[in-house]
């Protein structure tokens, strides 16, 4: 399992400037993403949104969009309709997605370390090999997500809905995991050193199947 911590550096500020059709794409790597689509974008239009680093997006219509590779650092997104967007490989470190609904989202790849999303909709969502490392994902609905290979260490995930989810291999040690719901959640080789699972609901021999607890 790989154990990434990479920090997309792309050079902007993000606003939301009306219908501006301006586009500016950065040619900047992204270090450490493996299996990225391409290159790290920052300051291009979508669904009529000039989106630059650190944009204020509350209840943006972003359904279906294409930000694969998106530099959306720091962005405001609370509240987001991210329905079945394409964000493999974006860089959402220290993003706001609270209540944000990323149903169906390709987060493949991911970054999502330090970002707050409490009582996000994530259901089936593909997040493998994603890092969400001291991420809040408090209340999330995760239900049959796919988290394989994902780095939660110390991600907070309070009464998650977790049913169903794939973690195997997922990372999950020093996670907060009370009164979460994994029930016929996949646990294979996941990892749980650590982890917080006071009154989570667990599925049938998670014990014997986990990496390490």
């Amino acid at each position: 399992m790989k154990r990434i911590m990479a920090v997309a550096v792309v050079v902007g500020l993000l606003s939301v400037v009306g219908c501006t059709k301006t586009v500016y794409v950065t040619t900047t790597e992204a270090p450490g993403i493996t299996d990225a689509p391409g290159k790290l974008r920052s300051g291009f239009t979508v669904n009529g949104y000039t989106i630059e680093r650190g944009a204020k997006l509350t209840d943006a219509d972003l359904a279906g969009a294409d930000l694969a590779g998106a530099d959306l650092e720091g962005a405001y997104l609370a509240g987001a309709d991210l329905t079945g967007a394409n964000l493999e490989g974006a860089n959402l470190r220290n993003a706001n997605l609270t209540g944000a609904n990323l149903e169906g989202a390709n987060l493949r790849n991911a970054i999502l370390v330090t970002a707050d999303l409490p009582n996000s909709n994530l259901a089936g969502a593909d997040m493998f090999d994603a890092s969400f490392y001291y991420t809040n994902l408090a209340g999330a609905d995760l239900s049959n997500a796919n988290l394989e290979a994902a780095y939660l260490s110390s991600a907070n995930l309070t009464g998650a809905n977790l049913t169903d989810a794939d973690l195997t291999d997922a990372d999950l040690s020093s996670a907060n995991l009370t009164d979460a719901d994994l029930e016929g959640a996949y646990l294979t080789d996941a990892y749980l050193t650590d982890a917080n699972l006071y009154g989570a609901t667990m599925p049938k021999g998670w014990e014997g199947i986990v990496a390490a607890y």
